[in-house]
């Protein structure tokens, strides 16, 4: 069956991992077959350390250790012999495996595999405070100095947003629930934002690629699509209970309605 929702299903985000890698691939694959024939769309990684959920707060886990304090305040030892305090130690835990995070390049093939655009569909990691942030956003002024284009694809409502264009500078009519930037690298003065709102089909998105290149067409929702029926996970999700991240109250009684007149709750 296909997902319930017109546009991003928000129940697809507790199952990010899966769903970024077929997301990736599936548009790599749709990118593929639009391109000028001396342009290739590739999937390359960086590695990254995942957010974590620490004291209630979402915070970002850095790549060296994680500290975990014991006990309610600093616990003080005697040494039997010589009278002198001694410290509890601090009890230390290295920091789980670092994950990888895949994302596009488009290359010219004629012109030694010269970076053309990047997409980037973005993660926890990057939309938290923390070493993995600070690695993206480095990237992308690298992309920007190098006159890269860059298409950022935000469907997650989890963290700060994080694109090219600061939050406040976009007008609030277009601070919709998932967001779309693509800035042309021949144009590092503007952006394009895309509405992507939860009770709308996603959008389908101009990729820029070379100046003198007309733009390739990439269907957000017809990739969505595919990653839910691929995927399966009509038969994983409960649509009975509310998503991980509850909705906001409009929303939520919104897709209430939505889920009762398809007989899913």
């Amino acid at each position: 069956m296909a997902s319930p929702f017109p546009g991003m299903d928000p129940y697809l985000e507790d199952f990010w991992r899966d769903v970024h890698a077929s997301l990736v691939i599936y548009a790599r694959d749709q990118l593929q077959g639009r391109l000028p024939g001396n342009l290739r769309a590739r999937v390359e990684e960086r590695v990254v350390v995942e957010p974590l959920v620490l004291d209630d707060e979402l915070r970002s886990v850095y790549p060296d250790i994680r500290v975990v304090e014991r006990g309610h305040g600093p616990a003080v030892a005697v040494a039997p012999e010589t009278d002198v305090a001694i410290e509890e130690p601090l009890i230390v835990r290295l920091a789980s495996d670092p994950m990888t995070e895949t994302f596009i390049e488009i290359i010219d093939v004629g012109s030694g595999k010269q970076v053309v655009t990047v997409l980037e569909v973005l993660n926890l990691s990057n939309k938290l405070p923390g070493s993995s942030q600070d690695q993206y956003r480095r990237k992308r002024q690298e992309l920007t100095a190098g006159r890269v284009s860059l298409v950022e694809i935000d469907l997650l409502r989890d963290g700060k947003r994080e694109l090219s264009v600061p939050y406040d500078v976009i007008p609030r009519n277009y601070r919709t629930t998932y967001q779309v930037c693509v800035r042309r690298g021949w144009r590092p003065d503007r952006a394009e934002i895309y509405k992507v709102p939860l009770r709308q089909r996603l959008p389908i998105v101009r990729v820029p690629l070379r100046e003198t290149d007309p733009d390739v067409m990439l269907d957000l929702q017809a990739l969505i699509d595919q990653c839910y029926r691929n995927g399966g996970y009509d038969d994983d999700i409960d649509y009975r209970r509310d998503p991980a991240r509850p909705l906001d109250p409009d929303d939520a009684r919104w897709a209430d309605e939505l889920l009762r007149s398809q007989g899913r709750r």
